[in-house]
């Protein structure tokens, strides 16, 4: 076990270690194995159309590139930042059997706030949109992650956590706790579980309804875990038309370059365009949606906002 730390702190450095980067990397096979089965059920069933090999290979070079650009963003600066915030901590919280759980509760109410900011907040949606920006649903959609989180700052989002006094270790594992589940939610191949399930818990049916582009399903189930804010705070809707996936402005590509900044660029071209500076620098915390001047910006081309 020693040998195990002695190498996780070579790895990263003096400073903490990315519990939740170990965590998801060591999940990996796990995940690969899941698809697998799911890929083998699915053609049992002969539902093989949420499986296209391009797009597959594409989430998977997402993921990979995600997992190494956060282990380098922790080694030089989300470590020691959230370091920081801890040794200005208010509080020293145990980590016990009587504690995990509001811990964990917490840090699922911290990534609410975060996911629903992601899809409200254009600087956080701009990496954000990588995640929804394929038009099929499998367990790799899971992996489609953006190297730009810790760029948009991601990890701010649970430091109310580290504050009140828990040690950033416990808030990263958990953390990735709640995203190894949500790699579960990511198919077709699970209709509705029981109604008491689906009430308290996000699910399979529950979370394609996140990645659902029909109106109705914009902006909805943002939990991770559980679905119980989303009811509370409004933002619940239940899967009963098909899911259309994928986002309004839909990226026609398969690079993982081009997947990972299309967005990020648009964005600070939009920023970029004649006017006063608020209204430029609105860009970045307006919902994607805003436009100005009569007119957006999309893929590099301009079109008539009516």
């Amino acid at each position: 076990m020693q040998a195990a730390m002695d190498w996780l702190h070579t790895m990263f450095g003096s400073g903490e270690v990315d519990w939740k980067q170990v965590l998801l990397i060591g999940m990996s096979p796990v995940f690969v194995i899941a698809f697998m089965i799911e890929l083998r059920v699915m053609k049992n069933r002969g539902q093989r159309r949420q499986f296209e090999w391009r797009d597959i290979i594409a989430n998977l070079g997402l993921g990979a590139s995600y997992q190494v650009f956060e282990l380098i963003a922790h080694a030089l600066f989300t470590g020691a930042a959230v370091t920081w915030f801890y040794q200005h901590r208010l509080f020293d919280m145990p980590v016990n059997g009587w504690t995990i759980l509001p811990i964990f509760v917490g840090v699922e109410f911290c990534y609410y706030w975060f996911h629903r900011t992601s899809h409200r907040v254009r600087w956080f949606w701009s990496a954000h949109v990588v995640h929804h920006s394929s038009e099929r649903m499998n367990f790799t959609t899971a992996m489609r992650q953006s190297l730009l989180y810790s760029i948009t700052g991601w990890w701010l989002f649970f430091m109310p956590l580290v504050l009140l006094g828990v040690p950033p270790a416990v808030v990263f594992f958990l953390y990735a706790v709640d995203l190894s589940y949500q790699y579960f939610v990511h198919t077709e191949s699970v209709g509705k579980l029981p109604a008491w399930y689906e009430y308290v818990f996000d699910t399979p049916s529950n979370h394609r309804v996140h990645h659902g582009r029909n109106d109705e399903y914009i902006d909805k189930n943002y939990g991770g875990v559980l679905i119980i804010f989303d009811r509370w705070f409004g933002t619940y809707a239940e899967e009963q038309a098909q899911v259309d996936y994928g986002i309004t402005r839909q990226v026609r590509s398969y690079n993982v370059l081009t997947l990972n900044f299309h967005e990020f660029v648009d964005m600070w071209r939009d920023v970029m365009r004649p006017g006063s500076l608020r209204q430029r620098l609105k860009h970045l915390w307006a919902p994607p949606e805003w436009t100005r001047g009569g007119v957006a910006e999309v893929a590099g081309q301009e079109r008539v906002v009516v």
